[in-house]
């Protein structure tokens, strides 16, 4: 019986294509429709910040890099999962990432709540040979991110791609993009303070890669790294709300 209907619909072009039309259709709708309803979705995070410029780099080199390809950024609702890695993630941790990392595959471990988990001389060890301080690790080494100088002449344009799908960067944010990726990496310079002046009080401004005299690769990856997880404290709220 079933033979004979696949054969039916087959052979009819018309009601094949009127068939595939109203199958795609449904998932479409499947998919659309949440969107609408998104601002109900979406959790509330008053204390959300965006991605400064030396962080957004160093998203940019972890894009680039492959890194979301083996390491996830999504902790699911599942127990041995929040157990692992912390509270699960939020839809409005997400809410500035273009594109996002959620990922699917965990060749290494998931990273959502990787933020201030370690110093930035163990992350910088980590890249440079992942064997030093993970003997069981197959993760490949990036030793010349810290070879690497970074640019930074272009930063503005990509906080102000940002800012057209979304993410809420001002017009002083932008035109100041390459000075504050120089601050940040550079505590003891003038520009340091522009940063903390446009980003908040509880944003890292140190050497990442432990130079401060030359502004590398390791420096913007090091920089995003250390606020995956921390740019809205939403999600560790809700858990301990619940907790309560």
């Amino acid at each position: 019986m079933k033979e004979f209907f696949h054969r039916k619909i087959e052979r009819n072009a018309i009601g094949f294509v009127l068939a595939i039309v109203g199958v795609a259709s449904i998932g479409g709708f499947v998919e659309i429709a949440p969107l609408f309803t998104i601002h109900e979705t979406v959790e509330a995070a008053p204390d959300m910040r965006v991605y400064t410029p030396l962080e957004l780099a160093g998203r940019n080199i972890y894009i680039r890099e492959g890194c979301y390809a083996c390491h996830s950024q999504m902790i699911r609702t599942l127990r041995d999962e929040v157990e692992r890695y912390g509270p699960y993630s939020l839809a409005v941790e997400s809410k500035y990432d273009h594109p996002m990392l959620w990922g699917s595959k965990r060749t290494g471990p998931d990273l959502a709540r990787l933020g201030g988990k370690y110093s930035d001389a163990w992350h910088v060890a980590h890249l440079l040979n992942p064997r030093d301080v993970v003997p069981e690790s197959v993760m490949p080494r990036y030793g010349w991110l810290k070879r690497n100088p970074l640019r930074i002449d272009d930063l503005g344009e990509h906080l102000a791609a940002q800012r057209a799908v979304g993410a809420p960067y001002t017009d002083a944010m932008i035109e100041n993009a390459t000075a504050d990726a120089r601050g940040q990496a550079v505590p003891d310079s003038p520009e340091s303070s522009g940063v903390t002046e446009r980003y908040g009080e509880a944003t890292n401004v140190r050497a990442f890669d432990g130079n401060q005299g030359v502004l590398t690769e390791m420096d913007a990856l090091v920089a995003y790294l250390q606020v995956v997880g921390q740019l809205t404290q939403a999600a560790r709220q809700e858990t301990a709300a619940k907790e309560d």
